[in-house]
């Protein structure tokens, strides 16, 4: 029986796995945490985002640019699959009002519980505490708790994650490993510094919405956070690439308004009413966004036309994006040309990749994890394939 290792236990790597004992390989998984899956445990916490219900074309828009192998990986385990595998661990699913698709029980525990199980009864071995240190000829070398180990196999599939959330095991260390194969780590879906003034101190944690994000040629419908040290949420990370490349951001504080009707309202007669109150009754203005006028529009302009056209394009100075270990996700990692269309490294035979170490990046809503899965499958089924092919 020819034998598969994969290393990373989070999602790319287990669906690997999974793909591999189904096609009927022995397998071993070694991951460097205590457990498998700590980040998917973590992006569990508060609702695990599994995928994104929507028009084909608008989900494969939020990937950019597809190399080849992302876009096969995609066609071959896309948002149905991803529901049906869910259901499959006995996760019943819901699709929320935004196409949003959550397990019923929110979190990642039961899925992860029942999905470990399942690779446990197929036959895979999970190893812990196993941290790849690299190769020695055609061996895999790791660090465990028992000394260095060396584990040779037919296939190998390398699911080491990203650069960001290390205390949860994607610390990116393996790129010095593989010097000339790997984009540079940047930080992607993360919040950006705002030099905010004393006044703004009573508003931090307050959302902000309804709100449109401008950055760019982009314009997005969202919802951000004013933070002590700047702004966070899905709005800002749904741009956070285009602000990362250098464009400037701006904010609509009334997305439902065109800018003529902002102006027509702010000339309805105010009697003795401060400008602000104005603001908050003619505008419904609510208490943050009158503050972000404030902060980023003082001293307001009289003229109505040009009040509403600085409402509806409010400049957001940022002092730059958060550090990378705190990003939701990375760009940058594995360069797509140093692999096949199957995932396998061209100069390592028989050495495929998967998941968020590849040089990919993508919004949260459920894009990311989806990718993760469907590079794990594709991954997964051609170091099958591969390996049966010489078996």
């Amino acid at each position: 029986m020819a034998r598969a290792l994969v290393i990373g236990g989070g999602p790319a790597g287990l669906m690997a796995a999974e793909e591999l004992a189904r096609a009927g390989l022995q397998v071993s998984v070694a991951e460097q945490m205590p457990t498998m899956g700590r980040k998917l445990l973590m992006a569990g916490k508060s609702g695990l985002n599994m995928t994104k219900a929507e028009p084909r074309e608008a989900f494969d828009a939020a990937y950019g640019a597809r190399p080849e192998a992302l876009r096969a990986a995609l066609e071959a385990f896309g948002p149905e699959r991803v529901q049906d595998w869910a259901r499959g661990l006995g996760q019943a699913v819901f699709t929320g009002s935004t196409g949003r698709v959550f397990p019923e029980a929110m979190k990642a525990s039961p899925l992860l519980r029942a999905w470990l199980a399942r690779l446990v009864a197929a036959g895979v071995v999970l190893r812990t505490r196993w941290r790849f240190a690299g190769w020695d000829g055609a061996a895999a070398l790791f660090d465990t708790p028992e000394g260095r180990q060396a584990e040779t196999a037919d296939v190998t599939v390398l699911a080491l994650g990203g650069a960001s959330w290390a205390r949860l095991g994607s610390d990116g260390a393996w790129a010095a490993l593989m010097p000339g194969y790997v984009a540079p780590f940047r930080p992607a879906n993360m919040g950006f510094g705002v030099a905010w003034s004393d006044h703004m101190r009573a508003h931090f944690g307050a959302p902000v919405k309804p709100v449109a994000l401008i950055a760019g040629t982009r314009r997005v419908r969202g919802e951000c956070v004013v933070s002590t040290r700047g702004l966070e949420g899905g709005g800002i990370y749904a741009v956070s690439a285009d602000l990362r490349d250098g464009a400037a951001l701006a904010l609509d504080l009334l997305p439902d308004l065109d800018e003529a009707e902002v102006a027509r309202r702010l000339q309805a007669p105010r009697g003795k009413a401060s400008l602000s109150n104005h603001l908050r009754k003619a505008l419904k203005l609510d208490p943050v966004r009158l503050a972000l006028l404030h902060e980023f529009a003082r001293p307001l302009p009289g003229e109505a036309a040009v009040l509403a056209a600085r409402i509806k394009a409010l400049p957001v100075p940022l002092t730059g994006p958060h550090p990378l270990d705190e990003a939701i996700s990375t760009a940058g990692g594995l360069r797509f040309e140093a692999l096949d269309d199957a995932l396998m490294l061209r100069d390592r035979p028989g050495t495929f990749a998967a998941g968020e170490m590849l040089d990919w990046e993508a919004p949260t809503g459920g894009y990311l994890l989806t990718a993760c899965l469907a590079t794990g499958a594709h991954a997964g089924r051609g170091a099958a394939a591969w390996a049966t092919a010489r078996g």
